[in-house]
C-alpha cells in the first residue's frame, strides 16, 4: 500500500482498486470528477447520450452524473443552475431571496452530493471495498438516502442509521432499494444517539462508516460544487449595483454551510448565517430540546463546521415552519397568496421546498432586517428537498389541527412572515465564534476520539485552505480510477 499525501486519503491499496475496477467495468460504470459535477458541460459525450434515456431517480450508474446543480429536466441533460425566488409578496421585505432546489438532483435532495463527496476518495483509492464492506451512512434522513442510493449504483450494501421519528417517506424509499435500515431513538436533534449505534457497528470491521458531520468529503463537495452554482445563480439575477449580501444555511451538518466558504473567496463581504431551530439553540445559546425541522441535526458542533467563516446564527420557531409548510401546500393557502398578488407559476414553486427550506427562507428574512438590506442586495440560500418528502407531515397536521382555513391561512400569513423579527438573531463577535468552535471538543475530543491538536489546528484560516485543494487529488484519482475501468 502507498501512502499519499493527503489528510483524508490514508492509503492507496492496489489489489482492491483492481478488484473494484473489474467490478465497475463489468456494472458499467464511471464515476465522475468533483470538476465534472461543478461543470457539467466538460462530461464525455458518449455520457450525455446516455442520460436522455433515464430518468433521474433510476438506480441507474450514469445518474451519478446527475450529482449536481445544472439538471435541466426537460431536456434530461444540464443547463444553468436550479434556483427559484421567493416573492416579495411572500416575504415582505426588500431584499431578494433565491433558493437553490435540490428536489432536481437523484432521490430528490442535494445530499447525495455530499454523500459522493465522503465515498469517492474511498471508493478510488481501494480503502472502501464494496465486495467486503457495507457503507453505513449516519444521517437525520436526507444523506442516509443519498448514500444509499450511491451505494446500491456501486453494487454494494448500505446501512441507514436515522432517527425512529423521521418522515415516513424516508423509511419506505430506503426500504424500497434493499438498504439496511436502523431507526435509533428520538427525533432530528438526536444526533448522540446516531453516533453511539455508529460506534457499536465499528465492532465489525465489514462497516465503514461515512459519517457526514467529520467527512470532509462533504464539505469539500460543498466548497467545489455548491459554491460556485451559487456564483452563477447571483451572476443571473444581479442587476447594476446588486450585492450577494448573505449566504444563508442550515448547519446540520456543516457540509452545505462550507459553499459559503468559496462564497467568501469571490464576495469578501458576503455574510454567511447558520440557521437552526429555536427548540434546539446550539450555536445561538448552547442550547438543546427536540424541534420538528427535519433535516437540521444539532445538539453539537460538527467536526467539519468552519466556525470563523459563520458571521451570524438564525433560530426559527419551528411552529412556523409547520405552519408556512402547510400555507405553501393547501389550497386554502394559495388561495390567500393569489390575493397578495403570488402569480399561479410562483404558487407551484413553492412545493419546492420541505421543512427545513422553509426554515432556511425565514433566517433570509431575519438576516434582511437586521442588516437592514435593500433592493440592491441579494440572499441566496438552500432548498435541500421538497414537499413530496413530508406528504405524510401534512397529513398528520390535519389529522392534530383540523383542515386548514381561510383564516388559517391568514393568520399564519401575518403571524409567521409579516411579524417575523430579528429576535433569536445574533451577529457574530470574533470571541463568540471562537465560544462555538470550542464547543468541538465536548463531541469530538471527549466522546469520538479526535485529538487536541487538531482541534486547535480547525481554528486557523491555513487549515482549511489547504482542506479545500484536497479536490485536486481526488479528481486525479477519480481520472486514473476510470482509466483502469477502461469504460
Amino acid at each position: 500500500m502507498s501512502q499519499p499525501a493527503s489528510r483524508i486519503v490514508k492509503f492507496i491499496n492496489e489489489p482492491v482498486l483492481k478488484r473494484t475496477a473489474q467490478r465497475c467495468r463489468e456494472r458499467g460504470i464511471v464515476i465522475p470528477t468533483f470538476q465534472q459535477m461543478r461543470n457539467p458541460a466538460s462530461i464525455p459525450d458518449a455520457i450525455k447520450a446516455k442520460l436522455k434515456g433515464v430518468g433521474i431517480s433510476e438506480l441507474n450508474p450514469v445518474n451519478l452524473f446527475r450529482i449536481s446543480w445544472k439538471n435541466d429536466m426537460e431536456t434530461g441533460l444540464y443547463g444553468g443552475p436550479n434556483f427559484v425566488e421567493i416573492p416579495r409578496a411572500i416575504t415582505g421585505i426588500k431584499a431578494r431571496i433565491f433558493g437553490m432546489i435540490g428536489k432536481y438532483f437523484p432521490t430528490g435532495a442535494h445530499k447525495v452530493g455530499a454523500a459522493f463527496g465522503c465515498l469517492a476518495p474511498r471508493l478510488v483509492s481501494g480503502e472502501f471495498d464494496p465486495e467486503h464492506h457495507k457503507a453505513v451512512w449516519p444521517s437525520t434522513g436526507n444523506y442516509c438516502r443519498g448514500g444509499a442510493f450511491d451505494s446500491v449504483i456501486l453494487g454494494c450494501v448500505p446501512v441507514a442509521v436515522l432517527p425512529e421519528n423521521m418522515s415516513k417517506e424516508r423509511f419506505t424509499w430506503l426500504a424500497e432499494i434493499g438498504a439496511e435500515v436502523i431507526a435509533t431513538p428520538g427525533c432530528e436533534s438526536n444526533v448522540k444517539e446516531i453516533y453511539d449505534k455508529c460506534w457499536e457497528l465499528k465492532r465489525d470491521p465489514q462497516h465503514m462508516i461515512f459519517n457526514q458531520f467529520e467527512e470532509f468529503g462533504n464539505p469539500i463537495w460543498h466548497f467545489h460544487v455548491t459554491g460556485p452554482a451559487i456564483e452563477e445563480a447571483f451572476r443571473a439575477v444581479a442587476g447594476e449595483g446588486s450585492r450577494l449580501a448573505a449566504y444563508v444555511s442550515a448547519t446540520g451538518s456543516a457540509g452545505t454551510i462550507a459553499a459559503g466558504d468559496y462564497l467568501k473567496t469571490i464576495f469578501p463581504n458576503v455574510k454567511v448565517v447558520a440557521t437552526e431551530a429555536q427548540q434546539c439553540p446550539t450555536l445561538l445559546n448552547n442550547g438543546f430540546g427536540d424541534h420538528r425541522i427535519e433535516g437540521i441535526g444539532d445538539k453539537h458542533v460538527p467536526w467539519v463546521h468552519n466556525v470563523r467563516n459563520t458571521d451570524a446564527v438564525a433560530a426559527i420557531d419551528d411552529e412556523d415552519c409547520m405552519r408556512i409548510f402547510r400555507l405553501f401546500n393547501e389550497p386554502e393557502g394559495h388561495a390567500h397568496l393569489t390575493g397578495l398578488g403570488v402569480s399561479k407559476a410562483e404558487i407551484a414553486d413553492l412545493s419546492l421546498l420541505g421543512i427545513s427550506s422553509i426554515c432556511n427562507v425565514l433566517a433570509a428574512i431575519k438576516a434582511a432586517k437586521h442588516w437592514e438590506l435593500n433592493e440592491q442586495d441579494v440572499i441566496l440560500t438552500m432548498f435541500t428537498d421538497s414537499a413530496a418528502m413530508y406528504a405524510s407531515r401534512l397529513e398528520e397536521l390535519t389529522a392534530e389541527r383540523g383542515a386548514f382555513t381561510t383564516l388559517t391561512a391568514a393568520t399564519t400569513y401575518i403571524g409567521s412572515f409579516e411579524r417575523q423579527n430579528v429576535d433569536h438573531f445574533k451577529e457574530l463577535t470574533h470571541p463568540e465564534k471562537k465560544a462555538i468552535h470550542n464547543l468541538k471538543y465536548y463531541t469530538w475530543v471527549e466522546q469520538q476520539g479526535k485529538t487536541y491538536e487538531e482541534i486547535c489546528a480547525q481554528w486557523e484560516p491555513e487549515y482549511w485552505t489547504e482542506l479545500w485543494e484536497e479536490v485536486h487529488g481526488f479528481d486525479r484519482l477519480i481520472e486514473s480510477f476510470n482509466r483502469e475501468v477502461g469504460l
